[in-house]
């Protein structure tokens, strides 16, 4: 994200001057020639660093008196004083009052820049520990390589330099916002913040004091996210949950990138990319009077499905993989290899929490397994969800009391169906692996009655 800095001077040719030095450098900037001026826009917007003239001629507040106001109102805006010749006594003063640092005029482009450095450091480490935070334990990436993710990969590299709003539509689990952190990853967004918001886990009641922010008296009280996500990315996480009313307050934000705080009357400009996403079905909540039309087709510019973890087997081996490299590393234990049994068990599971399920069972087992088989997980260290809990006894019951030939034809097809859902119904594939003819495998899948398969 590019810092936003505050120009405050009252000679006009000494703020253009600033102002395009640091734009030059990347940063971007406003200006104010006077007091009021720099209360207002750091009351539309906190900055990430204030450069203030110390004398401020023809203001209501001078320097000083406006550096304890900014001090007053937000005692974490770095303020760096821009002092004359021979008014060193009146910087340090100012020091004493909370500027991080002076510069003197006349003063060259390198020398404003090195101190601008130094000011925003702090700005520029708090985003990013902001940022690391909340990547956190969470993957970076949409693991896999079926046809299905890296169709979904593709789009959004398509889309990501474009700053169109996407609409991630997928089950619970499916790995919606990763799929958006990817998008931002690679956007020229890239270096701004990732803010999410997540309506299902707020109060409807404080939904928009947590969007939007809040003013008293017509002093800033606390910037809400979307602030917060100036310059980057703002994550609408299940926007279903959103109430009816918030929904027409973001319909504005999406036309013209603009608010008022609760409490406030003042306009509130942003710069940001929305992403949203759901897991459920929009135009049923539209037919059920629960979601706005108008906000969905604002939303839904491009839209991305990412599929279930069933439509999408053939990715569970790399997802384990990752998984138990991650957790392995965690625990500060070799990674330990996946047995066979064990994967096909896991790749035949219907897995209705999806990746964020198969996860949570890997975490699980790797916790869970014995000191002394920690090198190798086997088909017993799955938990008893996977293994579909005493079902396999019953069947192994059922089968020993019945004819040979009966008994043979339950063990193939539930054999074969195992197969079948763990190449997520590719024949092809399934008659490569268990080693007959494509041609022979339908035909026993006839005979046994079996028809949830499709071709390459």
């Amino acid at each position: 994200m590019s810092l936003d800095i505050l120009v405050v001077d009252d000679e006009r040719d000494i703020r253009e001057l600033v102002a395009g030095v640091l734009q030059d450098e990347g940063y971007e900037t406003r200006a104010a020639a006077d007091s009021d001026a720099a209360l207002e826009a750091i009351s539309a917007r906190r900055p990430s660093l204030v450069l203030l003239d110390v004398w401020l001629q023809g203001s209501r507040l001078d320097g000083l008196d406006l550096l304890d106001e900014i001090k007053r109102r937000d005692s974490s805006i770095p303020v760096l004083v821009i002092s004359g010749h021979g008014n060193i006594d009146t910087a340090v003063a100012a020091i004493r009052r909370g500027a991080v640092d002076f510069i003197e005029k006349p003063f060259n482009a390198d020398r404003l820049l090195l101190m601008v450095s130094r000011a925003t450091e702090t700005e520029r480490l708090r985003q990013e520990v902001a940022s690391l935070r909340a990547a956190t334990g969470r993957d970076t990436d949409l693991t896999g390589n079926s046809g299905a993710i890296n169709g979904v990969r593709a789009t959004l590299k398509r889309v990501a330099g474009t700053g169109s709003r996407v609409l991630v539509m997928g089950a619970a689990g499916v790995g919606k916002e990763v799929a958006a952190r990817l998008l931002h990853s690679w956007s020229q967004r890239a270096q701004g913040p990732f803010v999410i918001v997540s309506a299902a886990r707020m109060t409807p009641e404080r939904v928009e004091e947590e969007l939007f922010g809040i003013e008293e008296g017509g002093d800033l009280v606390r910037t809400g996210l979307l602030e917060q996500a100036h310059g980057g990315t703002l994550f609408l996480d299940e926007i279903a949950d959103m109430p009816i009313a918030t929904q027409g307050r973001i319909l504005r934000v999406l036309t013209d990138q603009s608010f008022t705080r609760v409490g406030g009357q003042r306009t509130v400009k942003v710069d940001v990319r929305v992403v949203s996403a759901t897991a459920r079905d929009l135009t049923e909540e539209i037919a059920e009077g629960r979601f706005r039309e108008d906000l969905y087709y604002r939303l839904n510019v491009v839209p991305v499905a990412i599929p279930p973890l069933t439509e999408r087997r053939e990715d569970i081996p790399s997802l384990v993989e990752h998984f138990v490299a991650h957790y392995a590393n965690e625990r500060r234990v070799p990674t330990p290899e996946v047995a066979n049994d064990a994967m096909v068990a896991l790749q035949s599971y219907e897995w209705p929490g999806n990746v964020r399920q198969l996860r949570n069972v890997v975490e699980r087992t790797i916790i869970l397994a014995p000191g002394d088989r920690i090198g190798r997980i086997d088909v017993d260290l799955l938990p008893a969800e996977v293994l579909g809990g005493n079902g396999d006894g019953a069947g192994a019951s059922a089968m020993m009391g019945a004819p040979l030939r009966e008994a043979r034809e339950t063990f193939e097809r539930e054999y074969l169906r195992v197969q079948i859902r763990r190449f997520s119904g590719n024949i092809s594939r399934t008659a490569t692996f268990i080693g007959m003819e494509r041609s022979a495998l339908h035909r026993k899948l006839k005979l046994l009655g079996i028809t949830d398969s499709r071709e390459e």
